[in-house]
């Protein structure tokens, strides 16, 4: 059944309602053209509860905005959603990528995360390029998908909408690597569901890293938001040497300040039965929140940032597939995922808006059940990054 403004319809009976689902649901295809903005393609989904969120086909199929019941969920930057051709990857020694920051989600890699790193490039068997040199946080952001369909979908009484892309990012004796993304949205729901598969399409043995910086905005964080995952340790900060002079902590959440420098942890995260890892931002007087989950086996590692200037002010959930120590870490203790040629690795993720007290509690419970948290604001980082297998 589809749950429409408080009902629930079989197809027959939301066709009967009007000409089309559009009036209430569905995902459409527009180009936005003004400003930074002109000739981005983008699509626009809509479930029918109020949930609302955009995808940028020309910024890998990343999310941009996200709003529920006109209250926004996803993060707007100063850089605003950019057009890819403004970009310059190698600009201001490798943090260009700034200029570009800015929605719900980035993806970040597809064979680089975090700082900027001049990575061995020998497997690519070329002298010229002794190294692969790369800026903040991967190339793949920025590429334009090529988009292979977009649509509704019903099986029985449900409906689906859901959009198809294909990311490539090559070159000539270097990396040739896709990102294949599926997104999907059940009409009468309040989930975003992330399916992505990268695939090696190269003949070179090639280095993967993957992470999606997945950015919260006000009003969901605001003064008194919380931060709720199932954090087993608090393995990293950024800042340890002056670890509350700012006086923020991890889990409880200021309004925006002045002259905040951002603040980086990275969390263990334990994680279910089913081996989910469920992480939430919560915003208790306004009953909003929004709650990511990943797999643990994909992502292994999880940053959380806060990036609460004035002007700029975001919370960011972010799964990765390494730690925090970097591209040479990664290759240094085994850790760096190595494809061959046809070779594959999948990512399945849930973005959940959780719309009312009742959900959040219910999110809250289900996180303690897996590891209860911290319970002071500035936990002793462990230093413990604990090695990642099945790696190769």
């Amino acid at each position: 059944m589809v749950k429409l403004y408080g009902k629930d319809l079989t197809r027959h009976e939301a066709e009967a309602l009007s000409g089309g689902l559009g009036h209430a649901a569905g995902v459409r295809s527009m180009v936005l053209d003004d400003g930074l903005e002109r000739g981005i393609r983008m699509l626009e989904f809509r479930t029918g509860t109020g949930l609302r969120f955009t995808v940028l086909v020309d910024r890998a199929m990343d999310i941009a905005d996200c709003e529920f019941a006109g209250q926004a969920i996803g993060w707007h930057s100063p850089s605003g959603f950019r057009h890819p051709g403004l970009h310059e990857y190698e600009g201001e020694g490798g943090l260009g990528w700034m200029r570009s920051f800015s929605g719900l989600m980035i993806t970040c890699g597809l064979d680089h995360i975090l700082f900027m790193y001049d990575a061995p490039a020998d497997t690519y068997v070329y002298g010229p390029r002794q190294t692969a040199s790369h800026s903040i946080h991967g190339r793949i952001g920025t590429i334009p998908a090529k988009l292979t369909g977009y649509g509704e979908r019903w099986e029985g009484d449900r409906c689906f909408l859901w959009a198809e892309g294909v990311v490539s990012q090559g070159t000539v004796f270097g990396e040739h690597l896709e990102l294949h993304r599926r997104i999907e949205a059940e009409v009468g729901t309040n989930d975003i569901r992330l399916h992505d598969r990268v695939v090696n399409r190269g003949f070179y043995k090639t280095p993967h890293m993957f992470c999606y910086h997945i950015n919260v905005g006000h009003p969901v964080l605001e003064e008194g938001a919380r931060y709720l995952a199932p954090v087993a340790d608090v393995v990293w900060a950024a800042h340890a040497d002056s670890y509350d002079r700012q006086g923020v902590g991890y889990r409880h959440l200021p309004g925006p300040q002045l002259d905040f420098h951002e603040q980086v942890w990275q969390h263990e995260m334990a994680a279910d039965s089913a081996g989910e890892v469920p992480v939430a931002l919560v915003n208790d007087r306004l009953g909003l929140g929004l709650m990511v989950t990943t797999r643990k086996d994909q992502f292994p590692c999880q940053y959380e940032w806060q990036n609460l200037q004035s002007g700029q002010y975001a919370l960011g959930i972010e799964p990765a597939t390494n730690h925090v120590l970097g591209n040479a870490a990664a290759r240094e203790r085994g850790e760096m995922t190595w494809l061959m040629h046809g070779d594959e690795r999948r990512y399945d993720t849930t973005f959940a808006v959780l719309p009312d007290a009742a959900a959040i509690a219910g999110a809250e419970a289900r996180i303690a059940a897996i590891a209860v948290q911290p319970d002071t604001d500035y936990p002793a980082p462990s230093g413990n990054h604990r090695p990642i297998g099945g790696r190769s």
